[in-house]
């Protein structure tokens, strides 16, 4: 008697009396038919928690390393952040305020006569440009003198105590073989408390047409 001809013999509602190898078989299929079932209506939540988990873990294990590390550079961090204060400090000394514009405007003007240049143009802007720390102010500038004389004026307003830069530069011939020199000095100040408030404070909402809709 062969395997089919045995299985259309049992008797579904006395397990019991069935050949071994057959219970075996059975029992086998149940158990892989309750693991399949388990995984699709119940563990698969489960291993997706736990998936979600082991990842989490992996970014608290990457995030205490990174702290680890800080902690231990903690000195060194310290030490660069007083090296950084100290150098601001050092080029905020650079920067004029209000009260040195005026000076640094004559300073610029007698490095150019000091050298023997003729000033044709020495003009501030009428506004200066502000930016979130420091403004910003344009002078357009003309001047006639030697090669020489020109270059030492340029190497003099580098070595100013202020920060001043010459941008824009345009030099032509001038008369009686003098060079003309076309640029805009750039100089620098900080903002005093209030400015620097002004700027940080957010601008107000326009103020609905009148007549509009409501």
């Amino acid at each position: 008697m062969n395997l089919l001809e045995e299985l259309k013999r049992l008797n579904p509602k006395d397990p019991g009396s069935w050949p071994w190898v057959i219970k075996l078989s059975a029992l086998a299929a149940l158990l892989v038919a309750i693991v399949f079932a388990g995984a699709f209506l119940d563990w698969q939540d489960q291993w997706e928690a736990l998936n979600k988990a082991k990842g989490e873990e992996e970014k608290l294990k990457e995030t205490y390393l990174a702290k680890k590390k800080d902690a231990v550079n903690l000195d060194i961090y310290r030490q660069q952040l007083k090296d950084i204060e100290q150098s601001f400090g050092a080029l905020l000394k650079q920067l004029p305020n209000k009260s040195d514009m005026d000076a640094l405007l004559i300073d610029i003007n007698q490095a150019g006569l000091g050298r023997g240049l003729q000033f044709e143009l020495f003009k501030p802007a009428a506004s200066e440009t502000v930016t979130e720390f420091y403004a910003e102010l344009p002078i357009t500038v003309k001047v006639t003198g030697s090669y020489h004389d020109i270059g030492a004026f340029a190497s003099d307003i580098s070595q100013l105590p202020r920060i001043v830069t010459l941008n824009d530069i345009s030099i032509a011939p001038g008369g009686k073989g003098d060079l003309v020199l076309d640029a805009t000095a750039k100089t620098f100040r900080y903002l005093d408390e209030n400015e620097v408030a002004k700027q940080k404070k957010p601008a107000a909402a326009p103020k609905p047409a009148a007549g509009g809709k409501k």
